[in-house]
Parts: C-alpha cells; structure tokens; sequence
C-alpha cells in the first residue's frame, strides 16, 4: 500500500538518531530527543492550498530537517510515517 500526499503535504520517514553520544555513553529511550531529521518518501502535488499558489520545493529522496511537533504519525504495514505540510520542513541538509 503506497501513500499519495495532497495539495502541499508531503510523507516523511524519520531517520533513526543515534544511541550513543560522542563520548560512548550509551543514552536511554527516555534521555534519546526526538529526532528531526527525515527523508522524504512522497510529495503531494502544491497547486491551490487556501487560495494561494503553493510551488513544491521537496523531491522524493531529500534528507530534511522538519519543526519538532510538526505533522500527523501515521503507522502502516508495520512502519511509522509523518505526513507534514511543506512549509514545516525547515531545511533540506546536503
């Protein structure tokens, strides 16, 4: 089952933070922050979104940076997705 974003949404997939810090101290789940860093699986296709003209700036593949409590958790066959509008991705990383 494929997910198909609309309008100006697009589907991310969370990228896995690391478990350990610099130093080899070995943190937790509860001490582990949730991570923002995602790549991006699905982009809807813009147009009209609230009578503006949205232009899509994401393609699938993008490693992004997206706001903290951003988005919607959606789990599916087993794997958890966030689909969040474009506008609350804050950076593509290169």
């Amino acid at each position: 089952m494929n997910i198909r974003p609309l309008g100006d949404r697009v589907v991310i997939k969370v990228l896995e933070s690391e478990e350990t810090t610099k130093s080899g101290i070995v943190l937790p789940g509860s001490a582990k922050e949730k991570p923002q860093m995602a790549e991006v699986l699905a982009v809807g296709p813009g147009g009209m979104v609230d009578g503006k003209e949205v232009k899509m700036e994401i393609k699938v593949g993008d490693k992004v940076i997206y706001s903290k409590y951003a988005g919607t958790e959606v789990k599916l066959d087993d794997n958890e997705y966030i689909i969040v509008r474009q506008s609350d991705i804050l950076a593509v990383v290169e």
